[in-house]
């Protein structure tokens, strides 16, 4: 116990300590030796920096801990921006990197013991329904505005940031600050998919072109055609589909990282469904209050959208991806893809780009001689209950979260250091570095032009219309850490075939409703979430709601045509709508 005591004393208590340097002689030599390209001029970026070396006087000798999940941009965080900022501030920045499961964890166990671990967290906003309603998190828009009005950049430029809309509350509220964003895209062999040979084989056995899927149909079909038909490519035995299926953690937010709404599970709306969002949760609009996960209160858990995406990812797994995926976690799948023997992924994060891109000396058989890319990244393609208006895929927008617990002395040293890593002065540097793009100036800059043909199509993603239909879990999750841990277990039932999808959802509808029962209870007591907890509809015929408008939607015709698209086409669309 004593030990465990020293080290919380020493994750919460500051010390004092000389600052050998500290200002503008220290921001000139890393603007010009690291801080380079920048949306902003020198002078500007000097301005900038000048306004950090004031505003952060009152904190030199402080030592901060924060917290973020292990991604290369908040490695380049940790071990690069944590040392100009204290080379600048006189601010020492502990920068702890851990696994997405354990950060989450961390963020639950502050919130629920009020004992400040972490001075900020880089905190996924897929939590902006949990910390809007239980008001431990700091409200931004008023803490700009007060207690933080001394500590916070007039260079800042919320709405320069893509992903605000993600990282706001019901009540209009700012709840987070952006940090880094990746969009959850489709993966596929360029160069595979131009071989005139294999475009006329798959014509003959489909009686369509091969390109890039716009519906699962259509990426069915080519799973099938690379495994079972094509086989082999220069030598490799290759394949059609690459996914995941450990039972972990990671296996749930491989389905509430929206893979029912792409099926089609949700409602209309963005950034999310409303009332039926994309974890199957109903919301009524202009409520704050979800009233159920299972058909029968009127969610979409268990409807025939959301069995019909479990049952797909279960049986392309088995049919159409390397032996040994439905072994693999989160962390090894996306990596295999650098083998180079997979065709397609439909659900890639664009996290991943910098290893795609990296060499191949360094063992990425996805790029030629020269380095540029033999892959591209498009839009998602669809399951045959999406409708037009629907958000299509999933966007991790990992964001900076105070919390109240946290002393107000250590929070604005922590929120100096938060804004110190997205300023403009720094970002378009780091977003180079970690390709999560975060502002809509950066990913516009000339140097992004310069840089696109290298990146697969991600900059041509993030300057089209088409990325608005990309968002986090929103507001309808009323405790995102409460319910999450639930699906991971049910999902992981279906992998090793003790249940059925369609028991598997009732499952883990059945329980989200039971959750939200007890958050109910706990709210109409205590207003713990403030009067915005669950308010759950009493069950009825679930076929009372599927024979209404919208979701949950009755079952339909699951496998329509095929539909594809010709990349360059697409790219072509994107560049004169962007």
């Amino acid at each position: 116990m004593k030990n465990k005591l020293a080290v919380f004393t020493a994750l919460t208590t500051f010390w004092i300590q000389p600052v050998a340097f500290a200002g503008m002689a220290e921001a000139e030599k890393w603007i010009n030796d690291e801080f380079q390209p920048s949306t902003l001029s020198k002078e500007e970026q000097m301005k900038e920096m000048e306004w950090f070396v004031n505003a952060a006087k009152p904190f030199a000798g402080m030592e901060i801990n924060v917290l973020s999940e292990t991604i290369p941009t908040h490695e380049y965080e940790s071990k690069t921006l944590t040392k100009a900022f204290e080379e600048i501030t006189g601010i020492k920045v502990n920068h702890q990197l851990l696994g997405e499961g354990e950060v989450v964890q961390a963020v639950q166990t502050q919130m629920q013991t009020k004992r400040n671990l972490y001075d900020a967290y880089i905190n996924d906003s897929d939590l902006i329904g949990t910390h809007s309603r239980l008001q431990l998190a700091v409200n931004l828009t008023d803490w700009m505005a007060g207690d933080g009005a001394d500590v916070t950049n007039p260079m800042l430029d919320v709405d320069d940031f893509m992903g605000k809309s993600f990282t706001t509350g019901p009540d209009g509220k700012l709840y987070q600050l952006p940090d880094q964003q990746f969009a959850n895209l489709y993966w596929f062999r360029y160069d595979w998919f131009q071989r005139p040979e294999l475009q006329s084989k798959f014509k003959e056995i489909y009686g369509y072109e091969l390109g890039v899927p716009v519906n699962w149909s259509a990426y069915e079909d080519i799973a099938e055609f690379f495994s079972e038909h094509v086989k082999e490519i220069d030598g490799v035995r290759v394949y059609g589909h690459m996914d995941y299926g450990k039972r972990a953690p990671d296996l749930g937010w491989r389905m509430t990282d929206a893979w029912l709404s792409m099926a089609g599970a949700g409602d209309q709306g963005l950034p999310n469904g409303r009332p039926v969002d994309e974890w199957g949760i109903r919301m009524e609009e202009g409520s704050c209050n979800p009233v159920g996960a299972s058909v029968s209160r009127g969610g979409a858990a268990n409807g025939p959208a959301a069995v019909y995406a479990i049952r797909k990812w279960d049986e392309w797994l088995r049919k159409y991806a390397p032996p040994g995926a439905a072994s693999y976690d989160f962390y090894q799948s996306l990596p295999a893809l650098s083998t180079g023997n997979v065709a397609q992924q439909i659900f890639w994060y664009t996290a991943f780009t910098s290893s795609m891109v990296a060499p191949k000396s360094e063992g990425n058989n996805t790029v030629d001689d020269d380095g540029n890319p033999l892959w591209r990244m498009a839009p998602s393609p669809h399951g045959p209950y999406w409708e037009d208006g629907m958000k299509l895929g999933y966007q991790d927008a990992g964001s900076w979260t105070l919390f109240k617990s946290t002393p107000v002395d250590r929070r604005k040293a922590a929120w100096l250091y938060a804004q110190f890593t997205v300023a403009k002065t720094v970002s378009l540097k780091k977003t180079h570095v970690g390709l999560t793009p975060i502002r809509d100036s950066d990913i516009r800059h000339e140097s992004f032009t310069e840089r696109a043909p290298k990146l697969g199509g991600l900059v041509e993603f993030y300057r089209s219309p088409d990325r608005v239909r990309w968002s986090p879990t929103g507001v309808n999750v009323p405790d995102y850490p409460k319910l999450a841990q639930i699906w991971w277990q049910q999902i992981g039932d279906v992998n090793s075939g003790a249940f059925t999808p369609q028991e598997a959802m009732d499952r883990l509808a059945g329980e989200m409703d039971q959750v939200m029962a007890r958050m109910q209870a706990a709210d109409e007591k205590a207003q713990t979430y403030g009067g915005c907890g669950p308010r759950l509809n009493d069950e009825s015929d679930p076929a009372t709601w599927l024979e209404k408008p919208g979701s949950p939607k009755a079952k339909v015709n699951e496998k329509p045509q095929g539909e594809t698209i010709d990349y360059n086409e697409l790219v072509k669309r994107w560049a004169e709508s962007g």
